[in-house]
């Protein structure tokens, strides 16, 4: 299977109501799954560990109407978490001041920190109101979707 022949398939699926196709031959397994607008498509061969062959748009694993959220609720805090796997920065660079450090406060749409990915620097907004209560991750150092980055106090 190549690379025309999947970008045929998501155009397939694009043009109708079907979310979620699946080929399976001797050699490959493909399955195409539209989310929302969100298409993504895996080829398999047998034989291997599935791999991400090519990546159209975002995928969203929550197949539910509610989007992913970066923070949870840990007791009456809240756990701000990484959005993306990357290089987490605390300042804009090396030598700045970090963007939050314990003790301040933030407010929505405030950068917190950044996340390098692929040599992208994506800054990172809080969505949330509070005080810093602990930074949990270390500067320059990776992270991995969905880990733990501040601690905030939402009173």
């Amino acid at each position: 299977m190549n690379t025309k022949e999947i970008q045929d398939i998501i155009n397939f699926i694009k043009k109708t109501d079907l979310d979620d196709v699946s080929i399976e031959t001797e050699n490959y397994k493909i399955r195409v799954k539209k989310n929302s607008s969100s298409i993504s498509e895996k080829v398999v061969h047998k034989s291997e560990k599935p791999k991400i062959i090519e990546k159209k748009e975002t995928v969203v694993e929550d197949t539910t109407t509610e989007s992913i959220t970066t923070e949870e609720k840990a007791g009456s805090n809240i756990i701000i978490k990484s959005p993306m796997i990357g290089t987490f920065y605390r300042s804009p660079n090396p030598e700045s001041d970090p963007f939050v450090s314990e003790g301040d406060t933030i407010k929505p749409g405030q950068t917190i920190c950044i996340i390098e990915a692929m040599k992208l620097f994506n800054e990172i907004e809080s969505e949330v109101t509070g005080k810093v209560v602990k930074v949990l991750a270390n500067d320059s150092s990776p992270v991995e979707f969905d880990q733990p980055l501040f601690e905030i106090d939402p009173s």
